[in-house]
């Protein structure tokens, strides 16, 4: 038995949604979490995603901005919303599976869409920035994540869009973009201690070599992504440490990045089994 988690910042799901499918039909997941659906949880394509076969969807949603959706081929045994910097952002999502979802005990399956932080790496002159840096603390001390990671009877995933690249074979330019946000040694600091927090283990990095360069997003102002590969690692899976040892596959579908409409993200899935 193998469970298949697959997540993706899509920009827009009723936007994208023939893309949506397109990574449906090749990567086959059997659970779907996206980020940035920006899309209020009435409006939501519901009647599509489960024509794609997932009959167990969880959302936090909200007009406009931000947004998180989870689907399932799987039942839930339960479902929960974070909310952090009393800010009302709708930026998490979390679903548990049963035994019966294929890894032996019940796995729960955090989403996360981390606050870009705006453009200027600075939080006193700029308040987005300084609210990246603040939810970032504020899940690190959440007691509902560390108790997850550290229960002796279930699994845990984390998986999202966490907007930080923290290795320098994450960025195209370690040099470059060290002042940029995403990569700043404050923002990889405060990602380190998420991480530390659980503690989680990067799995993406498990299945790639540090020393390799591995990226999730290319920005839309560059014209053909695939020419100069001026790419970044925002996306992550990271797993408890009772199932970390269990990824067996890992799919980073960079060619999604070039289709009709992309997201200026691509799907990442890993295999658990």
């Amino acid at each position: 038995m193998s469970l298949t988690v697959c997540t993706w910042n899509i920009n827009s799901v009723r936007i994208r949604l023939p893309i949506v499918r397109e990574v449906v039909e090749r990567l086959k997941p059997d659970v779907l979490c996206l980020q940035e659906t920006k899309c209020q949880d009435d409006k939501f394509p519901l009647n599509a995603i489960r024509d794609m076969g997932f009959e167990h969807i969880a959302l936090n949603g909200q007009k406009g901005w931000h947004g998180v959706a989870t689907f399932s081929r799987h039942p839930f045994v339960d479902i929960g919303r974070g909310e952090f910097c009393g800010k009302g952002d709708a930026r998490h999502v979390s679903v548990t599976l049963g035994p019966e979802a294929g890894l032996g005990k019940p796995v729960t399956v955090h989403n996360f869409y981390v606050p870009a932080g705006g453009d200027v790496p600075d939080p006193e002159l700029n308040p987005k920035f300084a609210h990246k840096l603040s939810f970032l603390d504020e899940v690190t001390a959440w007691p509902t994540l560390r108790a997850d990671a550290a229960d002796p009877d279930r699994h845990a995933v984390v998986v999202g869009d966490l907007n930080i690249a923290p290795l320098e074979t994450d960025v195209w330019s370690h040099r470059q973009l060290l002042t940029v946000v995403s990569h700043t040694p404050v923002e990889v600091e405060k990602l380190g201690a998420f991480q530390a927090s659980g503690p989680w283990v990067d799995v993406m990095r498990d299945m790639v070599p540090p020393a390799e360069k591995l990226f999730t997003w290319w920005s839309y102002r560059s014209p053909d992504p695939t020419v100069n590969d001026r790419g970044r690692r925002l996306d992550h899976v990271w797993a408890s440490r009772s199932l970390a040892p269990r990824a067996r596959a890992m799919t980073v579908l960079k060619e999604a990045r070039s289709w009709q409409k992309p997201s200026d993200h691509v799907p990442v899935a890993l295999t658990f089994g």
